[in-house]
């Protein structure tokens, strides 16, 4: 080490800087995760460098994006969630939990596009031959595909400078190592650098880049959290391992909404789209059983048609149970407390068990009607008839609110036979179309809307 370097202590889980050491990093709380890292001098910029720097201004009008286009990925759903399509020059962060689905929909996507473009897939985790076994499971055999396997982030760009590939795979960040950079490969400071490097090859070359990064135990992104602001978009796998079901949400997107998911199903041949999940979502339903109840809900433009389950049971010990799959768990005590306070039924001595079918998560508030009537339903042990959907957001004085996209929302009802929805009762004032074959009922409470389901 130079007499002038520098070093300083970073947080390995949140990228926080610290000149001491300290068990406890001040910044996320967690234990052990200062690690000591060189700081790499900045060299000053010569005259010459600035004045190129200036001149690479331009004025907003001069910019031509007439003959900008995406690169469709072969599989719409993934199109969906990035806003139409793989822009140009973009930096895509693909990210999730081990065997979730990661690199296997990279090498899909390689499949589609390297029947038209040039593409360079470079892995850090696996050996050429193991690839191509991988490959070969889920018939993949482009022409245009190309494999490097190789660490050295310096490297790679020089080999993506040479061999000039219309698009670029990294899988995965946490493998990448600069050689400038003292610390371990996978550190913060590495995992920063890599991006850095890599973000300014795609820029410049105008080449786009699907980056995959881990997961630390939490479920966040390993590594500093200036890797999520560096890159264009980021995409997380979500879903059970041990379910076939996994969801595609972005979290950001420079080049389209953050409000589309993309599902999928898992299969030995890889991952294959769910063009229709409503009715995935919904098969198997139970019929004529209590505590069961359908609600639609909005993920981005698409609606979702999820069953809800609800169980009360007697409880066996002082303090009940409140439990709750895929919904907010915190919610649902408020929604249960609401139900013995301003509607009379009491729950405060039962066990209560809400679990959302197919391992979606929903966090929207128009499934709170849903709960409440499945709620209900188990506790009347009184089935809601398998052809009514409801949807509203519930008060804590009781009242059920309007919700948006009411419309959309009833189509797709239609559209998979059912022939009742309950909504809040100033929702159905502002509707915009007219639905025959389904009965819309408007309520403004909720035993009003238990009543009505139970009709």
């Amino acid at each position: 080490m130079s007499p002038k370097a520098k070093t300083a202590y970073v947080c390995i889980e949140c990228g926080f800087e610290a000149p001491k050491w300290s068990g406890k990093c001040p910044a996320c709380g967690k234990w052990n995760t200062m690690e000591e890292t060189v700081l790499s001098p900045v060299a000053a910029k010569s005259p010459s460098v600035v004045s190129s720097v200036i001149n690479n201004a331009k004025k907003l009008y001069e910019i031509d994006v007439n003959n900008e286009h995406r690169y469709y990925t072969g599989l719409s759903e993934l199109d969906r969630v990035l806003g139409g399509g793989i822009v140009k020059g973009s930096l895509i962060l693909i990210s999730g939990e081990p065997g979730i689905g990661k690199s296997t929909i990279l090498l899909q996507v390689c499949q589609h596009l390297g029947q038209s473009i040039n593409v360079l897939y470079v892995s850090g985790e696996e050996s050429a031959r193991q690839i191509k076994i991988r490959a070969n499971r889920l018939g993949v055999n482009a022409n245009g595909l190309k494999i490097l396997t190789e660490t050295d982030v310096q490297g790679i760009c020089e080999v993506i400078r040479a061999e000039k590939p219309d698009l670029v795979m990294i899988d995965s960040i946490q493998t990448m190592n600069h050689p400038e950079v003292s610390s371990s490969t996978g550190s913060v400071t590495q995992v920063r650098e890599c991006t850095n490097i890599l973000l300014k090859t795609a820029k410049s070359l105008d080449i786009p880049m699907i980056i995959v990064g881990h997961v630390n135990k939490d479920g966040a992104i390993a590594g500093p959290k200036v890797l999520e602001h560096i890159v264009d978009a980021v995409l997380y796998f979500e879903g059970d391992r041990q379910m076939p079901y996994r969801i595609l949400r972005a979290a950001k997107n420079r080049y389209g909404s953050t409000n589309e998911i993309g599902v999928f199903d898992m299969s030995g041949n890889g991952l294959n789209q769910i063009e229709n999940p409503s009715q995935v979502m919904l098969e198997g339903r139970p019929q004529n059983a209590s505590g069961t109840c359908v609600t639609a809900v909005m993920e981005g433009t698409r609606p979702i048609l999820a069953e809800i389950q609800g169980l009360a049971s007697t409880s066996g010990y002082g303090n009940p149970k409140r439990m709750a799959t895929g919904y907010d768990g915190n919610r649902v005590s408020m929604i249960l407390a609401v139900l013995e306070k301003r509607s009379g039924y009491y729950f405060s001595n039962l066990d209560s068990y809400v679990n959302v079918v197919g391992g979606l998560r929903l966090d929207e508030p128009s499934v709170d009607l849903a709960v409440a009537l499945s709620m209900i339903s188990s506790l009347k042990d009184k089935p809601i008839s398998e052809d009514v959907i409801v949807f509203g957001e519930i008060g804590l004085a009781g009242e059920i609110r309007s919700v948006t996209h009411c419309d959309a929302r009833i189509s797709e009802a239609m559209r998979l036979g059912f022939k009742k929805c309950i909504l809040p009762y100033y929702s159905k004032k502002n509707l915009q179309g007219n639905y025959p074959g389904i009965e819309i009922i408007g309520v403004k409470t909720v035993r009003e809307a238990f009543e009505a389901c139970c009709e």
